[in-house]
């Protein structure tokens, strides 16, 4: 069983750098919900906006940990 991996997501759920939408499909959630959970942090203070950069710059896209995607 291979096992599940964390990544950007690209295509159709990928809105700004696509970390929400690979967040919602490793935990297999609504990216909605992700994204509107992760605006509320943010509003909350600077933590959710600095979280943002830092798993854009660090997280792979899907097409480098699933060649062929």
């Amino acid at each position: 069983m291979d096992k599940k991996r964390l990544y950007k997501t690209e295509g159709p759920y990928k809105m700004v750098c696509g970390v929400c939408g690979g967040i919602a499909e490793y935990f297999d959630i609504d990216p909605t919900l992700v994204r509107v959970g992760w605006v509320i942090l943010t509003l909350c203070g600077t933590v959710g906006f600095w979280a943002y950069v830092a798993c854009a710059l660090i997280m792979p896209n899907k097409s480098d940990v699933y060649p062929g995607y």
